[in-house]
C-alpha cells in the first residue's frame, strides 16, 4: 500500500513538474518573441533625411480640372463601349470595361495625399519609397509651366520600367543638375497610357 500511494505521489509530481516546465517554456518563447519584434521594428530605420540634396513636398499624382459635362460624356462612351459588347455577345469585353468604369470613377474621385519627396546621395525617395541610383538606367524631365511636371526614371525593373516623381513648385533646372550627377539623361517620349490619362483627364 506506502509503495502504491508513493508511486501515486511520484507520477503527480512528474506531472506537476512537467505542466511546470511547459509552461515556463512558452513563458520564455513569448518574451523571446517579444523582444525579436521590438528588435525588428528598431532595425527599420527610415531613410536619413540630412543627406538629402533637394526636397519638397507635392500630391502623388496629377490632378485635373472636371465639369460635370465632361464626367457625363465618359458614362456615355463607356456605356456606348459595353452596350457594343453585349449586343456582339462578348460578355468578358463587357465585364472588363464595366470594371475599368468602375476604377476609374474611384481614382478620380480618390484625393491625391501629399508626400515627401527627397533626392540624396543614395537615390530618389519618394514617400517611404527609395529607388537607389543603381536601379535607375536613366532620367526623363517632363515640364510644362501649365501642365505635366514630373520626372520620369527609367529603372531596371519590369513592371513598371518608369516611374513618375512629381515636380509641384520645384526648380526643374536645379533638379536636373543634382540628378546628372548620378544618373544619365536619356530622352523619353509620352507614352500611350500617359496620353490617354492626359486627354481623359484621370
Amino acid at each position: 500500500m506506502y509503495i502504491d500511494g508513493f508511486k501515486k505521489n511520484d507520477d503527480r509530481d512528474d506531472r506537476k513538474e512537467k505542466e511546470e516546465k511547459i509552461k515556463n517554456f512558452y513563458t520564455r518563447k513569448e518574451k523571446n518573441d517579444m523582444i525579436r519584434d521590438e528588435e525588428t521594428v528598431t532595425a527599420a530605420e527610415p531613410v536619413r533625411t540630412e543627406s538629402a540634396l533637394a526636397r519638397w513636398q507635392a500630391p502623388e499624382f496629377e490632378t485635373y480640372e472636371r465639369d460635370r459635362r465632361w464626367e457625363m460624356y465618359l458614362a456615355l462612351v463607356l456605356a456606348a463601349i459595353v452596350a457594343y459588347a453585349v449586343f456582339t455577345n462578348s460578355p468578358i469585353m463587357a465585364i472588363t470595361f464595366i470594371l475599368i468604369g468602375v476604377v476609374a470613377y474611384i481614382y478620380m474621385n480618390k484625393e491625391a495625399r501629399i508626400l515627401d519627396f527627397m533626392v540624396t546621395s543614395d537615390g530618389v525617395v519618394a514617400g517611404k519609397e527609395l529607388y537607389p541610383f543603381e536601379n535607375i538606367k536613366s532620367f526623363w524631365i517632363f515640364y510644362e509651366p501649365d501642365g505635366k511636371k514630373v520626372i520620369s526614371l527609367h529603372t531596371r525593373s519590369y513592371l513598371p520600367p518608369y516611374v513618375h516623381i512629381p515636380i509641384h513648385e520645384e526648380d526643374p533646372v536645379e533638379l536636373r543638375e543634382i540628378l546628372l550627377q548620378y544618373v544619365p539623361e536619356i530622352k523619353q517620349e509620352e507614352g500611350v497610357i500617359d496620353t490617354l490619362e492626359r486627354l481623359l483627364r484621370i
